[in-house]
């Protein structure tokens, strides 16, 4: 009889250290906070420091099944936490400055970090418009003391907030379209892309959320009232339901059907996404946790600097110049921000736990360059962690003492 835990052994240093890691975060936590290392950020590090790119501890394939599951699951639980943020009275007043950086912003420093990738290197047009997509969006994680600060304006906090939960969820149609075309070069067509994964998963997502937000009743259910932690539970059987339900049969894309479940799902029952974001924060935080420290453990010196001072340029670019461009171009003759205000949320759109999942997706990938195209990604979020860390509290301390200092621009109606 083979002993107990046999087939797992290359889980053991992992989950060693992933251990020992939580319980020193868990310990300096409170440091970390007042530090420019963010937890998340220190789990990456550590990760690179004891992976490939350092002692060697660490010994994770990206195109392995236990990595790809754990981008898998990571991004279910994001994209639904994401989606059920979502939520109809905040979409109805206050969604303007949100919108514009959505709609304009976002495709905006995607396309302009895709012409200079293609400039500064060898990689294709598709390669480096997949480059832009796995860059555009924000992490809130790397920005916490601006969107957590109640001195911040709330126009400015809620922006920002709600631009982060949103974006992921809106990169990702780019991203697995632009994986699919690279993949398949010339035999790639777009709409039948947008039919099967798009229009199925859209739809799918509706389903579940439909028949989950009626099968759950709000009140009293088998005789017993219906606690907060069963709701919790339930919002997660709901997502991984949807992203099953999507991949059966004809095959529309899981992680659509998880957006979009979670949206409609937040909107019909507030009841359970309430319950579900005040319980299931922790477990969120474990994985995004995890996906840091393997995504850390994968990297190297030599494939960060692949490209050499064109990968450096390309991240210096796109934290300094793509999204300031962006932003500005999209707030335009906004009277809601001024111009001190638009730089700061210019500034503080920082790259991390999407970009990085969205690249450990891309590894696990058939596209020509994979392990080019996450490096570039990669060096672009530490860049971000540091500088963006640097600069999270004496920001958030500044637009803080202004604002005190200024009346809050007139809005219209």
């Amino acid at each position: 009889m083979p002993p107990v835990g046999a087939g797992v052994d290359f889980l053991d240093e992992p989950l060693a250290v992933f251990g020992l890691l939580l319980v020193a975060g868990a310990l300096v936590a409170g440091v970390a906070r007042r530090s420019f290392l963010s937890l998340t950020a220190a789990f990456v590090i550590a990760g690179f420091l004891l992976g490939d790119g350092g002692l060697g501890v660490l010994e994770l394939d990206p195109r392995s099944e236990f990595v790809q599951g754990l981008a898998v699951v990571a991004l279910i639980l994001i994209l639904f936490r994401d989606g059920l943020e979502v939520e109809e009275e905040m979409l109805q007043r206050a969604w303007h400055l949100p919108l514009r950086k959505l709609v304009l912003a976002m495709p905006l420093t995607a396309g302009l970090v895709a012409i200079v990738t293609h400039a500064l290197t060898d990689l294709s047009w598709t390669q480096s418009f997949l480059v832009g997509a796995l860059l555009s969006p924000t992490d809130p994680v790397l920005s916490s003391s601006v969107v957590t600060n109640p001195r911040v304006p709330r126009i400015i906090r809620h922006s920002l907030n709600l631009e982060s939960g949103l974006n992921d969820g809106l990169a990702l149609p780019a991203v697995l379209a632009l994986v699919a075309a690279a993949e398949q070069d010339a035999g790639f067509v777009w709409w039948e892309f947008v039919v099967q994964d798009v229009g199925i998963g859209f739809a799918t997502g509706l389903a579940v959320a439909f028949l989950a937000s009626r099968v759950m009743p709000s009140g009293v259910g088998l005789r017993h009232e219906i606690s907060a932690d069963q709701k919790s539970l339930y919002g997660l059987g709901v997502a991984f339901a949807a992203y099953g339900a999507a991949v059966l049969p004809p095959e529309g894309n899981g992680l659509i059907s998880v957006f979009v479940a979670a949206i409609a799902l937040g909107i019909w029952r507030p009841d359970i996404r309430e319950c579900f974001e005040a319980r299931a924060e922790d477990l969120i935080e474990v994985v995004k946790l995890g996906v840091f420290l393997a995504f850390g453990a994968i990297l190297t010196f030599d494939g960060l600097f692949g490209d050499g001072w064109a990968a450096v340029a390309i991240a210096a670019f796109t934290l300094l110049v793509a999204r300031t461009v962006a932003v500005f171009a999209a707030l335009t003759g906004s009277r809601q921000v001024d111009l001190a205000d638009r730089a700061f949320m210019a500034w503080f759109g920082p790259k991390g736990v999407a970009t990085m999942t969205f690249a450990l997706f891309v590894l696990g990938s058939a596209v020509p360059g994979a392990e080019r195209i996450a490096n570039i990604a990669a060096l672009t979020v530490f860049v971000s962690i540091i500088v963006h860390g640097l600069s999270d509290y004496p920001g958030a301390e500044w637009l803080a003492r202004r604002s005190e200092r200024e009346p809050e621009p007139v809005t219209a109606a």
